[in-house]
């Protein structure tokens, strides 16, 4: 007897919140959160809904206008910028639409592509924030938008996404539910439902059999704190639901899994003979480890190793990067020097890579013979809690040295401000123009020695690697939202003018 192919929660053990997945004919598309990251709002492609390559960035730049996204002046924007928003697509146009506030700014932006993998351009701005917004193309086309804390809204929008026809109050939350937000917006049978959810742990819906201003007068809870699939993170919530071609149901959630970030989790939906959605659960009542695959096994190429002929989708910039300070190709990734200053935070073109669990190692090969006295080029654990492992060349000898550093920190008591630039933890000599730097990450939330811990290597030849500095305790707090990413710099401390060569990157 056949077994049954089963997929694995989470279904991507990576940093992707607030997430959405749209099917088009036989493709899944999925939209989530970076915040500060740039480009912002990966799209994620799969066949089968366990197996995801990322594709591209519905917003290629965050360029709003203010510098603070690009880490210029001693500004910067952590934790701002694009928080939940929506992914959908549209027959009428043939186009794929993303919509967000821009936290920050406070102002709504559409941006439209012919494909998923884009190219995508931005197609208007109305000067609105809707909080956390879920996009609804009717079944007459008609575009409607669900948003809003607690008390939550609905918008009628023009055909064209430029401005608001009309807005109204639907659905106050019940006092002993407290908060609901997180909308996603959907008309099933003629039925309109509001997916909405409680943070941090719970999931409702409410539906209006009178049209899309509702009224919306009953609410059923959808997933009310179930247990997580894995030890110590916290209830599956958020994201929405989606129907594969087949007829089934199913809900992409996420759960809050720190230090890693915010995983997206999947399980099985049935609707019961009235109409709302029920979640299938595992015996004992919690989002189960495996289900049932609901789709043919359709793995997608992987791109480990990178080599940087070309920038990968896979990677993001912390904060808008400056254009003129890296390049792609041959030579692999070419990161110049476009930043004086001595924290981490506030150097630009730092370039991360979400850290897969539930371990993982990433290692750099660095080309270094182009630095100049006073840079530093390495390989960061980055959060508001950060270490890394570095080559210094020293300001004044111009000697070269690999350093493991500790303590940086960045505090959300002072709108993300510095609280420090760190301390050497620890340090090696190095000899000649090539060396290998690895960070390893253990994401896991269970409450174990080796969870939860980051450690730093180094190697002369690519094979054998030492240990440098201490272990470190990853922070679990939630307050920046984001996980811990891994994060390539090279910025200098007293003059521009260096370069290094990140001849590849690989994850093991």
């Amino acid at each position: 007897m056949a077994v049954a192919q089963t997929f694995t929660n989470p279904v991507i053990w990576e940093d992707l919140a607030d997430v959405e997945v749209i099917r088009v004919e036989d493709a899944f598309y999925m939209t989530a959160s970076t915040m500060h990251y740039s480009p912002g709002a990966p799209v994620l492609k799969s066949y089968d809904l366990a197996h995801w390559q990322y594709i591209g960035h519905s917003v290629p730049s965050l360029d709003f206008g203010i510098g603070n996204f690009s880490l210029e002046d001693n500004t910067r924007a952590y934790v701002n910028g694009i928080w939940a928003s929506s992914l959908q697509y549209r027959e009428s146009t043939q186009l794929y639409y993303w919509i967000g506030c821009i936290h920050g700014v406070d102002t709504t932006y559409v941006y439209t592509a012919p494909a998923a993998e884009g190219p995508w351009t931005r197609h208007s701005e109305i000067d609105k924030c809707y909080y956390d917004v879920g996009l609804l193309f009717d079944d007459k086309d008609d575009v409607y938008l669900a948003y809003g804390n607690t008390n939550i809204s609905v918008a009628q929008l023009n055909s064209d996404l430029t401005r608001e026809l009309s807005s109204q109050h639907v659905f106050t939350t019940p006092e002993e539910i407290e908060t609901l937000e997180g909308s996603r917006f959907y008309e099933i049978n003629g039925t309109y439902y509001l997916f909405l959810t409680r943070p941090p742990d719970s999931q409702f819906i409410v539906r209006s059999s009178g049209g899309p201003f509702g009224p919306y007068d009953q609410i059923r809870p959808v997933a009310d704190n179930v247990t997580a699939p894995i030890e110590g993170a916290g209830a599956p919530h958020q994201g929405g639901l989606l129907q594969t071609q087949n007829g089934d149901w199913l809900y992409m959630a996420f759960i809050d899994a720190y230090p890693g970030g915010r995983s997206p989790v999947l399980a099985p939906i049935t609707w019961s003979h009235d109409g709302w959605p029920v979640l299938e659960t595992a015996p004992d009542g919690s989002w189960a480890r495996e289900y049932p695959l609901p789709l043919p096994v359709h793995p997608l190429e992987p791109y480990n190793p990178d080599n940087f002929t070309s920038l990968d989708p896979v990677w993001e910039w912390n904060h808008n990067p400056d254009p003129t300070g890296y390049s792609t190709g041959d030579d692999g990734l070419i990161l110049r020097t476009v930043s004086v200053t001595d924290d981490l935070y506030q150097a630009r073109n730092t370039l991360v890579h979400r850290i897969p669990g539930p371990d993982a190692n990433a290692t750099i090969e660095l080309d270094i013979a182009n630095m100049v006295n006073g840079d530093r080029a390495g390989l960061a654990m980055l959060r508001d809690e950060s270490a890394y492992i570095a080559v210094l060349k020293d300001a004044d000898t111009g000697a070269n040295r690999i350093l493991m550093y500790d303590g940086l920190s960045i505090s959300r008591e002072d709108n993300w401000a510095t609280n420090s630039t760190g301390s050497q933890i620890d340090s090696v000599e190095l000899e000649g123009d090539r060396v290998w730097l690895r960070a390893y990450a253990d994401i896991r939330t269970a409450d174990c020695d080796t969870c939860g811990i980051a450690r730093f290597y180094y190697s002369f030849d690519g094979t054998t690697f030492e240990q440098l500095g201490s272990t470190k305790k990853l922070s679990t707090d939630w307050p920046f939202f984001m996980g811990y990413r891994f994060a390539v710099f090279n910025y200098a401390t007293v003059e521009l003018g260096g370069e290094v060569a990140v001849k590849s990157f690989t994850l093991g």
